[in-house]
């Protein structure tokens, strides 16, 4: 926000598009591997939306969204139906999108991210839309839009928030939160940049004290997370800057650029009643048994949050268990520590060193298991497990032999001999120590470590070099 932007509170509710996890399309059977198929290939008359052709309600489709209520503490509704959202696009052939508008399948549930309640309004089931092909100038000179209608009749899951996030930051960690729960009971890949996630978020901000809710934009075209942040970070600082220099703020739908890193006007925003919604005749509504969604209920695994707490419990820290957990990595987690590895260690590993990485590649648990097993007995320090760890993904061979020339000096007879000789050469950093600055402490560990080759066990070098410095 502008200078003045303590005298603003955000406001921010978010709507989240998750294409579900099925085998076919949500009222047809065209399959749903749809990407990078030819335009137009997976298709049929019910997702081109001929006259004449009835749609059919895809039964895991249903079943996925209604563990994904259950998971975000929501009420099953007893009775619901589909609806149609009328309005014309050229990527809806038929003139209108299957929804549901006033009796969804589930209202009124909640998610914790970090430590705050986040509260959910809704999560209802609706087909997603073709896709519009803008062609660059320089292909066509007219600058062409084509339309593939492979994605049309996708499965999608809307979950809509009430206005409780309070940052950009939080927005961005909502989102997180709930791919890590899609991923968890298997709803949804939850993939932003393969659209699995789509993530728009309702923004506004009021006076600071104020309970009246200002003017919202929605923000649309985000495809990660980070854009996420940023996308709500840079309009809070837009609306404050118009609000601050007399201007009104108008209610619409803004796209996110990320060449340009700003929102941009796109359309004034809609108003339901400007949908037209009315029943679906062609699908009937539906109804629960308890039995059938107490099912659903138990067969639900062990959530995220319960997850983070467990992994809390055998002594990893909050922080890297939360990163574990929304990255989608607890599985590989678990099986380390089935593998042999502490669970501090495997958390602080795969936080530190393999959730950075961004080329996809990784050790097998066995072989990662090995180089933790090391680094925790002191074989090598944690330097020479990088190293060991690189050169294994590069060659493919054993940690262990990798490891073999690299192993650090754990003697205590000859790393004594290396502090001996550190400290002799240092006599202002042996003075500084005494004179009680710790952090002379840290550049003899850094003339051990030097002197050394790297290959001091710099635990025991700090134990030394205590034990002398204190005589």
């Amino acid at each position: 926000m502008s200078a003045a932007s303590t005298a603003w509170s955000p406001v921010i509710g978010m709507e989240v598009h998750v294409q579900l996890a099925t085998r076919s399309k949500m009222f047809c059977g065209c399959p749903t591997d749809y990407l990078g198929k030819p335009p137009n290939s997976n298709v049929c008359p019910i997702c081109l939306g001929m006259p004449g052709t009835l749609p059919v309600i895809n039964a895991r489709a249903v079943e996925l969204l209604l563990k994904s209520a259950l998971a975000l503490n929501c009420e099953i509704q007893g009775f619901t139906k589909f609806d149609r959202k009328n309005y014309y696009y050229p990527d809806l052939p038929k003139g209108y999108q299957v929804s549901q508008f006033d009796l969804p399948m589930s209202r009124n549930g909640w998610i914790e991210v970090g430590g705050k309640r986040i509260r959910i309004t809704r999560v209802h089931l609706e087909e997603d839309t073709g896709k519009l092909v803008h062609a660059g100038d320089n292909l066509h000179a007219g600058g062409e839009s084509f339309v593939d209608l492979n994605r049309s009749g996708m499965p999608l899951m809307e979950i809509v928030t009430e206005p409780d996030i309070a940052s950009a930051a939080d927005a961005r960690d909502y989102a997180m939160a709930l791919r890590a729960l899609l991923r968890t009971i298997g709803a949804s890949e939850a993939d932003m940049e393969k659209g699995h996630l789509r993530a728009e978020a309702n923004v506004s901000i009021r006076p600071a004290g104020s309970s009246e809710l200002g003017t919202k934009t929605e923000l649309k075209n985000i495809n990660s997370f980070r854009a996420l942040q940023r996308a709500v970070d840079y309009e809070l600082k837009r609306q404050a800057e118009v609000l601050e220099g007399g201007g009104k703020i108008v209610q619409e739908t803004r796209g996110w650029s990320e060449a340009e890193q700003r929102t941009i006007s796109q359309r004034s925003k809609e108003f339901a009643q400007d949908y037209r919604y009315f029943p679906e005749p062609d699908l009937p509504p539906l109804s629960f048994e308890p039995a059938y969604i107490e099912g659903l209920r138990a067969s639900l695994p062990e959530l995220p949050a319960a997850r983070r707490e467990r992994l809390v419990g055998l002594g990893v820290a909050e922080n890297d268990a939360r990163l574990v957990v929304e990255s989608g990595q607890a599985e590989r987690f678990e099986e380390l520590v089935k593998a042999g590895s502490k669970p501090r260690q495997a958390a602080l590993w795969m936080v530190g060193e393999e959730l950075p990485r961004d080329d996809g590649r990784s050790l097998p648990i066995a072989e990662l298991a090995k180089v933790l097993a090391m680094l925790e007995e002191g074989t090598i320090n944690r330097d020479q497990a990088r190293t060991v760890h690189q050169r294994a993904l590069e060659t493919g061979e054993s940690a262990a032999e990798l490891a073999r020339p690299l192993q650090q000096i754990s003697d205590e007879g000859a790393l004594g001999a290396i502090v001996d000789e550190v400290i002799r050469n240092n006599p202002q950093a042996e003075a500084d120590f005494k004179a009680g600055r710790q952090q002379a402490l840290g550049a003899l560990i850094g003339q051990v470590k030097a002197a050394s080759g790297g290959t001091a066990n710099l635990k025991l070098a700090s134990e030394l070099l205590r034990e002398r410095l204190s005589r």
